[in-house]
């Protein structure tokens, strides 16, 4: 329910930031007169830019989207949160001869990470006690517990009772309800029900936000973020993680490439090429880096040489592919006319070839590289004891769900970075991409 929800949030979000944006853009920023606009706009890749006022706006929508869905401090609308403070229920015990009788359970619901908190004089924060009452009259006594939220609580309402369950005590009602072992009642403060055993158990009101557990918000990310540079984590800090993985990435695409793009040229330019080559690029392109890292232990062992082998076989099929197809959609009239002139094999390759391929190459550069950021994860699993991969792995063995956002999080701006820088050579090395 909750990812449907979502999913339409996103939906609803990128709509109304299409028609914000073109707003916007068309009352401030598009210039007027019909010798400015291009006769062919839709299907034209040149004629088409990235909206950065849409831009901003998805940003907007998702940083949202992750407050509305969490417990921040922020001060943005949110949706609806779980419960916390005090509420009660009653519950009907009857005995074998059936007389009945009433008490009432005191449930006080706490935020799950008070113990997380400090208080002002900076001491860790303690779980609450649970609210005063009395006893009462009859067999059947009140109860006073307390339960965090997101939690679950099996209620033993017969640990102070006159009569316990052994001697034949049982719940027959919740709230003057009747209820039976294995059913459950929907109060606004949580679920009340009881288990296959008939013992009495509470669940409070979650509503739509997530727990710090499955979903820490922004500011705790923010807050660890800082911790991982100053302090670290694993015995390194978040910049020196970021430094390994970001070495082994580079280092692995680029020498994918190097060996990549000369193999695709030599597959797109002579038929003895394209036939040795092609049954073992078209064998290991399917095959997932994930799936040899058993062989990459093997062969390489479990240092540094393995994790940039493996980053290397990530990148090297994408690279030959992306320079035969570079060669491949080399126009022939071009060959042609650069024969007609008199120019050599070596000029043909030079000045024909290779500048009309590498729209291609520097496309399949950029898939390569966001492969080799996905694959780093399972490189740093072989036997890495550093690195965004190794941290991220490590702190979800222990549930630390901060950390492993952070790493999330840097993986996902150095690739956007590497991205970006790569747009920006490509328009500096090929002017004439989508020109000519």
């Amino acid at each position: 329910m909750t990812a449907l929800l979502v999913l339409a949030l996103y939906i609803g979000a990128f709509f109304g930031s299409f028609y914000i944006a073109k707003a916007l853009y068309k009352s401030a920023f598009e210039k007027k007169g019909f010798n400015k606009l291009k006769t062919v706009t839709f299907g034209d890749e040149s004629a088409i830019t990235a909206n950065r006022v849409a831009s901003v706006i998805s940003v907007i929508a998702v940083f949202w989207m992750w407050v509305a869905f969490t417990n921040s401090s922020i001060p943005l609308p949110k949706f609806p949160g779980p419960y916390s403070g005090d509420m009660t229920f009653t519950y009907t015990a009857e005995l074998e001869d059936g007389t009945k009788d009433d008490a009432t359970v005191s449930m006080r619901v706490y935020r799950e990470d008070i113990q997380q908190t400090l208080d002002a004089e900076g001491n860790p924060g303690r779980e609450p006690a649970p609210a005063e009452i009395e006893p009462g009259d009859g067999f059947a006594k009140n109860d006073s517990l307390t339960v965090a939220r997101y939690s679950f609580k099996v209620v033993n309402v017969w640990q102070n009772d006159d009569v316990s369950k052994k001697d034949g005590s049982k719940i027959v009602a919740i709230n003057g309800n009747p209820i039976a072992p294995g059913q459950e009642i929907s109060v606004p403060e949580g679920t009340i029900g009881l288990t296959d055993k008939g013992t009495p158990t509470f669940e409070p009101a979650v509503g739509l936000r997530m727990a710090r557990l499955y979903l820490p918000a922004p500011e705790v990310v923010l807050q660890r973020f800082i911790w991982l540079n100053k302090e670290g984590y694993q015995g390194y800090t978040l910049l020196e993680h970021t430094w390994f993985s970001l070495k082994r990435v580079v280092l692995g695409f680029f020498i994918g490439a190097i060996v990549g793009i000369p193999i695709g040229y030599a597959m797109g330019l002579t038929g003895w090429a394209r036939g040795w080559f092609d049954p073992i690029v078209e064998f290991m392109r399917p095959i997932p880096p994930l799936a040899l890292i058993p062989l990459i232990i093997i062969w390489f062992g479990i240092g540094e040489v393995g994790k940039v082998v493996l980053l290397f076989l990530a990148a090297l099929w994408i690279m030959i592919i992306a320079a035969r197809s570079g060669v491949s959609g080399v126009a022939i009239a071009k060959v042609h006319a650069a024969y007609s002139l008199g120019a050599s094999k070596w000029q043909i390759l030079s000045k024909v070839i290779v500048p009309n391929s590498l729209p291609d190459i520097f496309t399949g550069a950029r898939v390569a590289m966001g492969v080799c950021w996905g694959t780093v994860v399972a490189a740093e699993l072989v036997a890495a004891n550093v690195g965004l991969g190794k941290m991220i792995v490590t702190a979800s063995k222990f549930q630390l769900t901060d950390i492993i956002i952070v790493g999330i999080i840097v993986i996902g701006v150095i690739g956007f970075a590497i991205e970006v820088g790569m747009r920006a050579l490509e328009n500096w090395l090929i002017p004439w991409k989508g020109k000519v």
